[in-house]
C-alpha cells in the first residue's frame, strides 16, 4: 500500500488514526486533509508533522482538493460535522454538504483510483424514537435496558445492527446513513472494497470537548477548569447512559481492517464499548471528582433537549467474530487517561477547554 488518505485528518479521530497508520504502516505515505473549521485541531497539525504524516489544508465539499492528493490506495473517511444539533439553528447546510456531498466526493475519488475506503458513521444512523421508545428500568446510578425488549436488535449486549433504521435520527444521523447507503451502491456497480464502522462515543486525549460532542473530555475539563455543568432531560438526574470506546482501541481495530479489507469488505458493524465501558453522567461526575479531587455543584434541567436519547450501547458481537477484537481500555481508564492529558497540558489547551 503506498498511499493512505485520512480524510478530517487532523480531527480527534482522524489524527489518532492517521499518526497510527504511519507507525504501523512505515513504508506507506500517509496523507491528512482537513479544512481545520474545528477549534482545536489546528494543534494537531504539527503532531501529524512530527509523526511523519503529510498535512493537506483541504476541503472534501471540493473535488479539487481531494485530486490534489494524487494516487492514492485507501482512504479512512472520517471527516464529520459530528454535533447531532447541527442544523438545528436553521442551517443545515454545513451538516449536509460536509457529510453527505463530501462523503460521495471521496467514493468517486476512490473510484477513478481503485482505492479502498472505511467509513466512519455513527451509532445515530438508529433512530431516536425507536430508541427512546424501549423499555427501561432505573438503578441509582443509571439507566438500564429492560429484559423484555420487544423491538429486533436489542438485547443485554447492546444495540446490533438488525436494530430497525426506520425513522427520524437527526440531521448528522441521517447525512451519514445515507452516505452508508452510497457507498453500498458504489461497492455493488463499482466493485469498492469498503467497511462501515457505526462507532458511539470515541473519546480520549486530544478531543476538543464541547456540549454537544465529547461529553466525557467537557466533563473533565469543567472539573479542571471549572465552569456549569448540567444534567439535562430524563428527570435532570443525570442518568442517561453511553458506552465509551477510546481513540487507542478504535485504532487498533482500524489497523486490523486495513490489513483485512479484502476479507472484510462490504461489512457493516457496531462499534463502542458496549454494556461493560459505559457510564452515565452521574457516574462521569464520581470519576472526574476522583481523578481530578474537585467536586461541583451539578445543576439540573429536567426537560430533555432536542436529539437526545436515554441510552445506547454498542453490541459489538459482530466486528469481535469477524476480527477478534475488543475494545481493552475500562471506563476508569479511560478518564484517568483523558485527565491526565489535560493537566499535563494545561495551559495549552486553556483556550480550548476552559
Amino acid at each position: 500500500m503506498k498511499t493512505i488518505l485520512v480524510t478530517g485528518g487532523a480531527g480527534f479521530v482522524g489524527s489518532r488514526l492517521a499518526m497510527g497508520a504511519r507507525t504501523h504502516f512505515p513504508e506507506t505515505r500517509v496523507v491528512a486533509l482537513d479544512n481545520l473549521k474545528r477549534r482545536g485541531s489546528e494543534l494537531n497539525v504539527p503532531r501529524l508533522r512530527a509523526a511523519g504524516v503529510e498535512f493537506l489544508h483541504g476541503d472534501i465539499r471540493q473535488p479539487a482538493d481531494l485530486e490534489a492528493v494524487g494516487p492514492v490506495d485507501l482512504i479512512i473517511e472520517c471527516s464529520a460535522e459530528p454535533s447531532v444539533l447541527a442544523g438545528h439553528d436553521g442551517a443545515p447546510d454545513y451538516v449536509v454538504h460536509t457529510n453527505l456531498t463530501g462523503t460521495l466526493h471521496c467514493l468517486e475519488y476512490a473510484r477513478k483510483r481503485g482505492a479502498g475506503l472505511i467509513f466512519l458513521s455513527t451509532s445515530r444512523v438508529y433512530p431516536m424514537e425507536t430508541i427512546a421508545g424501549l423499555r427501561y428500568r432505573e438503578s441509582e446510578t443509571r439507566l438500564e435496558l429492560a429484559p423484555d425488549q420487544t423491538v429486533p436488535g436489542v438485547s443485554e449486549h447492546g444495540f446490533s445492527e438488525a436494530f430497525p433504521l426506520e425513522g427520524v435520527r437527526s440531521l448528522y444521523g441521517a447525512t451519514k446513513l445515507c452516505s452508508e447507503l452510497m457507498l453500498q451502491e458504489y461497492a455493488a456497480m463499482y466493485g469498492l472494497r469498503s467497511i462501515v464502522n457505526r462507532c458511539g462515543v470515541i473519546t480520549g486525549p486530544w478531543q476538543m470537548g464541547k456540549v454537544d460532542q465529547g461529553v466525557a473530555v467537557l466533563w473533565a475539563a469543567r472539573h479542571i477548569y471549572g465552569g456549569p455543568l448540567k444534567y439535562i432531560g430524563y428527570g435532570g438526574q443525570g442518568k442517561q447512559v453511553r458506552d465509551l470506546l477510546h481513540i487507542d482501541d478504535l485504532l487498533q481495530l482500524v489497523l486490523y481492517q486495513i490489513a483485512h479489507l479484502d476479507t472484510l469488505g462490504g461489512q457493516t458493524f457496531n462499534v463502542g464499548g458496549g454494556p461493560e465501558i459505559s457510564a452515565s453522567l452521574c457516574e462521569m461526575t464520581t470519576l472526574c471528582q476522583e481523578f481530578t479531587g474537585v467536586r461541583l455543584d451539578m445543576a439540573s434541567e429536567p426537560a430533555n433537549r432536542a436529539a437526545d436519547i436515554p441510552l445506547y450501547l454498542s453490541d459489538c458481537r459482530k466486528v469481535t467474530q469477524a476480527t477478534g477484537w475488543k475494545p481493552q481500555r475500562t471506563t476508569a481508564e479511560i478518564f484517568r487517561d483523558i485527565v491526565d492529558w489535560i493537566q499535563s497540558n494545561k495551559e495549552a489547551l486553556r483556550p480550548f477547554l476552559s
